[in-house]
């Protein structure tokens, strides 16, 4: 966006002044002790996703590297799993045997076509970092890996799913966890075991299905055009065949208001997972494990609105302004409070846009006053007995991070 778009549109400037001025990081990298090969992997992790670099590089030093590798290694097995050009049958092979091959000192993939080859190709620095970090992070991360890789290649073995598309939500469900939860399992585990996290999330396993989930969800519904065109499907026939007869029509100007209905109903679906989203961001005992949190949670729900009766979705891809994503990350990195009035402004503005004439209208009108009715609950609420505020039980851990010893 230009000079002449800030110049019409203040506000947008007034926050992407503000992030940079006033925001401060909790925790910053510690260059002058960083190994090479670290560095490396800290470059690996800007150049495969920026939005995720900038808040795992704020992350206390305990989690810092675990956390950076750990989406490397999850990235790398996705981006073998997403190259087309890789015969099946060694496809498979590798994802199977992938929680092995990342204790192969100097293993490096020179075979994928993929946007992200150049981390295969160099894969062999993320494995020597990897050595490096404490013995239950690196557990930990190779038992989700090895669960989420083979659940990568039953995908990948599934002709049937591959060339009909996702038939019930209940398949739905299941890819999302594969492809999310995880992920959110392993965070969970490293939160937990650092005691970043409350151990209550531990023993409610659907507080971290449910965080992983919203960002799946909001990903695939966001990214229908591209999806479309590469030849995937992720939207489940159960939704969208009660709103068109063939896939395709989904992007056929004729049955417009019938596709915006069926995003429409793809969002209430997604809507359902904010408690416990909520309920899980409560569950942080450190603040910037709660930033790392939160950011892509408030984004999410702030995503969700803008695709909502949003007709460009289904002919580009489209993304939140700078200056929202600066005011969102701003409110983001405050506490739980500031973090609920994003959800309750957010959640209003998508009750605003909804649509009588849509089928799901009153589904998504009580969707979003109930998620009101929980921020009001928990803002106002101050009984020791309430839920939520016993997951804020635990003392949250000072802002500022004390810089790792060399």
């Amino acid at each position: 966006m230009g000079a002449l778009y800030y110049l019409t549109h203040v506000n947008q400037l007034w926050y992407i002044i503000q992030w940079k001025l006033r925001h401060v990081p909790v925790c910053k990298r510690d260059l002058a002790n960083e190994p090479e090969t670290l560095k490396e992997c800290f470059r690996f992790l800007t150049m495969t996703s920026r939005s995720f670099a900038v808040v795992i590089q704020e992350l206390n030093h305990e989690l810092l590297a675990p956390i950076a590798l750990f989406y490397l290694v999850t990235r790398g097995a996705d981006t073998i799993e997403d190259d087309m050009t890789i015969p099946l049958d060694k496809k498979v092979s590798i994802l199977r045997n992938f929680h092995n091959i990342i204790e192969i000192d100097g293993w490096q993939f020179h075979e994928s076509n993929g946007n992200d080859r150049e981390l295969l190709e160099n894969f062999d620095v993320v494995i020597a970092e990897l050595k490096k970090i404490k013995k239950p992070y690196y557990e930990m991360i190779k038992d989700v890996i090895k669960k989420m890789a083979n659940g990568m290649a039953d995908y990948a073995q599934n002709t049937k799913m591959l060339t009909e598309g996702i038939q019930t939500v209940h398949e739905y469900e299941i890819y999302c966890y594969c492809a999310a939860g995880f992920v959110g399992e392993g965070l969970t585990r490293l939160f937990v075991s650092s005691g970043f996290g409350s151990p209550k999330l531990a023993e409610r396993l659907s507080l971290t299905d449910s965080m992983g989930k919203v960002l799946q969800k909001t990903n695939v519904i966001r990214d229908i055009h591209e999806d479309w065109q590469d030849g995937r499907r992720w939207y489940p026939k159960e939704i969208w065949g009660k709103h068109v007869n063939n896939w395709e029509d989904m992007f056929n100007p004729t049955y417009r208001e019938q596709a915006v209905n069926c995003i429409s109903e793809m969002v209430l679906d997604a809507l359902k997972h904010v408690e416990e989203s909520l309920f899980y961001m409560a569950g942080m005992l450190e603040q910037s494990v709660f930033n790392f949190v939160a950011i892509p949670q408030t984004m999410a729900i702030a995503t969700l609105e803008l695709v909502f009766r949003n007709p460009d979705v289904l002919e580009r891809n489209i993304k939140i302004t700078k200056g929202d994503a600066c005011q969102i990350m701003f409110e983001s990195t405050q506490n739980i409070f500031t973090v609920c009035e994003v959800y309750r402004r957010y959640a209003r503005r998508i009750h605003a846009k909804n649509d009588a004439r849509d089928p799901s209208y009153f589904a998504i009108g009580e969707r979003c006053a109930t998620i009101e009715q929980f921020i009001e609950s928990f803002s106002s609420n101050q009984d020791p007995k309430n839920p939520l505020l016993k997951m804020l039980s635990g003392r949250r851990k000072s802002r500022l991070c004390i810089l790792r010893q060399p």
